[in-house]
């Protein structure tokens, strides 16, 4: 328990909640973080993980309702209302000189011209403009996330002796304990954020991948918390800095389709497909490929609580079966982003083909509903 730097305020059962748990003297020489405050691990961490699901859970809700809505709202409205007003006047260029007197001198106002018309907006428009708006919220906050954690993970990853072309460090001078506070703190976020996204996943509309989805979520959480307890966090700290790339550019790019922006998200979506091929596959395979020959090349296998060393046989070949399976999964997702570049290259623009089992936007087009009304 960390009472050192909790407030006198603070009850002892809540610190826990509060602060980093477990603070411990420095190494004697730090390859990292020379200036941070140092800790242990243990299952006091949890309760950390607990306040910052809820610290998520609140931030994501203001920022989709007091921040990403409105702007969506009001962007789609004005879009609407202009494309309103541009259909108005060229049905009355059409009409100039040719209407009936009966037909345009009926409608006008006191000074005999005639009365402009209401913008209102259609059931279908509504439906989709609603749509559009939740579903640019939704995305707008992932994109809030993944870039500040992005952002956070390669300070953090700038200030360890590891590079993304050379795995093969993460592994000298194991047993990487105690941690710095930034790395910790980078470690159970993320946790917490993967935790937090099983709610989300049932909660929102399901898409067509929802139990790959899920899949990878548990695979992803098992892996974070067991490199947590194994001490394999310079490993852990490279593969969530790889995976979390991609995932800044892909909902900016939903964000620009949502608004009707094809230039922007066909743009946004060539670097998603990019970034994604270059981290979750190319650079992903060097991390498989140093876990499972260089790990227990390197490093003595024993099993010794005391001092933090858990490598084993047994214990790699677990992990990288689960790295072989997160990249089985990313494999089958780039086969739909190839077929989503497919459609860029030949003008049909970028389309999610994971889509909400309840109708995405697409499915769901003004003019489309319309029809249906009709």
């Amino acid at each position: 328990m960390n009472t050192l730097e909790a407030p006198e305020w603070l009850p002892s059962f809540a610190i826990p909640f509060f602060t980093l748990s477990y603070p411990t003297p420095p190494p004697a020489v730090p390859d990292s973080f020379p200036n941070s405050k140092y800790y242990s691990t243990g299952l006091l961490d949890g309760c950390l993980i607990i306040t910052i699901i809820a610290v998520f859970a609140i931030l994501r809700d203001v920022a989709r309702v007091y921040i990403m809505e409105p702007f969506a709202h009001w962007k789609l409205t004005r879009d609407l209302r202009l494309k309103h007003a541009k259909a108005v006047g060229r049905a009355n260029g059409k009409a100039n000189g040719h209407s009936s007197p009966s037909k345009t001198n009926g409608v006008a106002n006191g000074n005999g011209h005639a009365a402009p018309q209401e913008f209102v907006i259609t059931k279908a428009e509504a439906r989709h403009l609603h749509r559009s708006v939740i579903r640019f919220a939704e995305q707008g906050w992932s994109f809030i996330y993944y870039t500040a954690q992005w952002s956070f993970g390669s300070y953090v990853h700038y200030n360890l002796p590891t590079t993304m072309l050379n795995p093969v460090e993460v592994w000298h001078g194991y047993p990487h304990i105690p941690l710095a506070g930034p790395l910790k703190f980078y470690y159970l976020t993320e946790t917490a954020f993967y935790l937090h996204q099983f709610l989300i996943l049932n909660a929102e509309a399901r898409r067509k991948d929802h139990w790959q989805m899920m899949t990878h979520h548990v695979i992803t959480v098992i892996l974070m918390i067991g490199s947590y307890s194994y001490n394999y966090t310079r490993i852990g700290c490279l593969i969530m800095l790889l995976m979390d790339l991609s995932d800044v550019f892909l909902p900016l790019a939903k964000m620009f389709r949502y608004l009707s922006m094809s230039l922007a998200c066909d743009v946004m979506s060539a670097c998603f497909m990019l970034s994604w091929f270059v981290t979750r596959h190319a650079l992903f395979l060097l991390v498989i490929k140093s876990t499972y020959f260089d790990a227990l090349r390197i490093i003595p296998e024993a099993w010794d609580p005391t001092t933090g060393h858990y490598i084993t046989k047994e214990v790699i070949l677990g992990f990288n079966i689960m790295l072989i399976a997160l990249q089985i999964l990313q494999l089958m997702w780039f086969s739909i982003i190839v077929r989503v570049a497919w459609k860029i290259i030949n003008g049909q623009g970028a389309q999610d083909e994971r889509s909400d089992s309840e109708g995405d936007v697409d499915d769901s087009s003004p003019e489309r509903e319309s029809k249906k009304e009709r």
